[in-house]
């Protein structure tokens, strides 16, 4: 049954598991959700190296628990600081081999920034979230049913500990529940994603017999806006450029020199300003020439995405803005260029008046199929050329000084580029079907994630293919304070991984 005929009549041939699935859930759920946070109380930022293998242990005693076989740690070849756990259920007659990916470690936090009554490794449940007046409450006793619109904070709650926990409870489920997957399943939970999976390739490189697969399935990331569930065929590359620009060797004061000295801020101001348009398109040159057009299949797929700009320029607190080239959907196919920080005097209590030395920006680049990261990198440098920049990569001599009135310097991070899986493979149209069964709501077919994952070592050192299917409600505050998982959402995705699990 294809997946335009599976929505039409929706509880099709799987809807009978998911509604298994879900029973399993009811009746489990505190014994899940105390798992689920005992889980999130272990710190998980990856340069703490004792509690990543806490978490590591925690991944594997639970998968072991569970009956997953081979149950392992698959170390980088270079470091033995943060491995990836393995595991697998190898289910007799399948015909293929799904690898389903989450990542268990966590962006650094700032305790000061959590609203009061929040430690980012203290789990606490809330009744709607803490923007829209919820509130801390108790979680509940044995005996009384968790309301799913509650949300549970903590960092790693919906990046990407529920995608770990959601996967594993889908197995459960399906095995406790008496069926049976028809797929081979390989468990594959990473460790240094948040760091930028620097060593992800060695695993990779060193595993090639025992990571073989028809595909990979990635959690990460949240549903689309509307709360429609999403499945994704693409990801966004990423890189960085930071640009430092200078004047006096020295502070001035602002009386005596403002108008005369060169400042740094204004300058660097100006040259940012000279780098995108008033309706957000990026004005460097050559910027969008090599993107590789949208598939027809992709842009039918685009059309049919629900509309949500009002409602997030709402949520998010701006005025509307007059797109001319893009909305939301589209924006996220095309590459970007944005400004992550900036810095040169002080503001607030911190002001004074001075002119600076120099003033710093960190310049973000995410890349769709087609851009290569180290061209991309280089079209910004020939602009900042362009405005009359000498460009240098360390620390100006007093010769350059003395000769180039603008001076840029510029620092180079890695990167990495996009990657993106056809919609027409056939495994992919039993993605779709399997999605759709879980939902009477259509679902979101989206090229690309707006997002960055480093799946293009999945496909140079596998030759794998993925396909993403994210769980987290969109308000989730991944990477940032006040970090939550609405329990709903949660739920869905066990029954989302345990519907691919079970794919016809």
């Amino acid at each position: 049954m294809s997946a335009a005929v599976c929505f039409t009549h929706f509880l099709c041939a799987q809807s009978a598991d998911v509604l298994k699935v879900r029973n399993y859930f009811e009746n489990n759920q505190h014994s899940i959700l105390n798992e689920f946070v005992s889980f999130l109380s272990i710190p998980n930022v990856t340069n703490d190296s004792a509690n990543i293998r806490r978490n590591a242990d925690f991944i594997m005693n639970a998968m072991n628990t569970r009956g997953i076989q081979n149950v392992q740690l698959l170390y980088p070849t270079t470091t033995k600081a943060v491995p990836s756990v393995y595991g697998e259920a190898l289910i007799p007659g399948a015909a293929q081999t799904i690898i389903f990916y989450a990542h268990y470690d966590g962006q650094p936090v700032i305790p000061s920034q959590w609203a009061k009554g929040l430690a980012p490794f203290t789990p606490v449940l809330t009744k709607e979230s803490l923007e829209k007046g919820g509130s801390i409450i108790n979680f509940p006793p044995s005996s009384t049913p968790y309301d799913l619109q509650n949300r549970i904070y903590a960092r790693g709650a919906s990046d990407d500990k529920a995608g770990v926990m959601a996967i594993l409870n889908a197995y459960d489920a399906i095995v406790k529940s008496g069926m049976k997957p028809t797929v081979n399943i390989k468990f594959f939970f990473e460790g240094e994603e948040e760091a930028g999976s620097d060593h992800l390739f060695e695993i990779l490189q060193t595993n090639t017999a025992l990571l073989q697969s028809d595909l990979w399935i990635i959690c990460d990331g949240p549903v689309h806006q509307s709360g429609l569930k999403q499945v994704v065929f693409g990801v966004r590359g990423d890189t960085h450029v930071e640009v430092t620009v200078y004047g006096s060797k020295r502070p001035l004061h602002s009386g005596h020199y403002g108008n005369w000295a060169p400042s740094p801020a204004m300058m660097l101001a100006k040259l940012l300003a000279s780098m995108k348009d008033d309706n957000g398109r990026v004005t460097i040159k050559g910027f969008y020439d090599d993107v590789i057009p949208l598939t027809a299949k992709e842009k039918k797929a685009l059309e049919l995405v629900p509309p949500v700009d009002e409602q997030m320029q709402k949520e998010l607190g701006f005025a509307k803005r007059e797109m001319k080239d893009f909305n939301l959907a589209g924006a996220i196919n095309l590459p970007s260029l944005n400004i992550n920080g900036m810095q040169s005097g002080g503001v607030g209590k911190n002001a004074s008046n001075v002119i600076t030395t120099s003033a710093t920006a960190k310049i973000d680049l995410r890349l769709v199929a087609g851009n290569d990261w180290k061209k991309q990198q280089q079209k910004v440098i020939t602009h900042i050329q362009a405005q009359g920049y000498f460009i240098t990569y360390k620390e100006p001599t007093d010769e350059e000084r003395a000769k180039y009135p603008k001076i840029a310097k510029i620092e180079l991070s890695g990167g990495y580029n996009a990657q993106k899986t056809s919609m027409n493979l056939p495994i992919a149209q039993k993605v779709i079907a399997a999605v759709q069964s879980t939902t009477k709501e259509q679902v979101v077919l989206m090229p690309t994630l707006g997002g960055s994952l480093p799946l293009f070592v999945f496909e140079k050192y596998l030759n794998a293919k993925t396909i993403t299917v994210p769980i987290a409600n969109h308000d989730n505050n991944q990477h940032a304070e006040n970090e939550n998982i609405r329990l709903l959402n949660f739920r869905n995705g066990i029954e989302t991984f345990a519907a691919l699990m079970m794919m016809k």
